[in-house]
């Protein structure tokens, strides 16, 4: 097995990762391990993700030249969605929430 494979496989084996996409800087899918029967959402959080990943490298980038995007996260109330962008494409991670462990973490 690769060393990416790995790592996939390890990312994967997270409590609450419901799967990852590794998208092309134009948006495409080049990786998804959503499952079957989810084509249409792998798409969505393909195109959505990657244009707010785009816009937010532009931003850091507006503030500080040197600076760049190397990690954001974006938590609603029963996913979160972890990005990780590089120069041709971006790392996201789909994550369900626990609800026990968010509420102790809210205390």
């Amino acid at each position: 097995m690769s060393e990416v494979e790995e790592r996939i496989t390890r990312i994967k084996q997270h409590k609450g990762v419901k799967g990852l996409l590794i998208v092309g800087d134009d948006g495409n899918i080049i990786r998804n391990t959503l499952g079957s029967g989810s084509d249409k959402e792998s798409k969505s959080y393909a195109h959505h993700v990657s244009e707010i990943a785009k816009k937010a490298k532009s931003v850091i980038r507006d503030i500080n030249p040197l600076d760049d995007l190397t990690f954001f996260r974006i938590k609603a109330k029963r996913q979160e969605i972890l990005v990780a962008p590089d120069k041709s494409y971006f790392l996201i991670v789909i994550q369900n929430i626990d609800e026990d462990n968010d509420a102790i973490n809210r205390s």
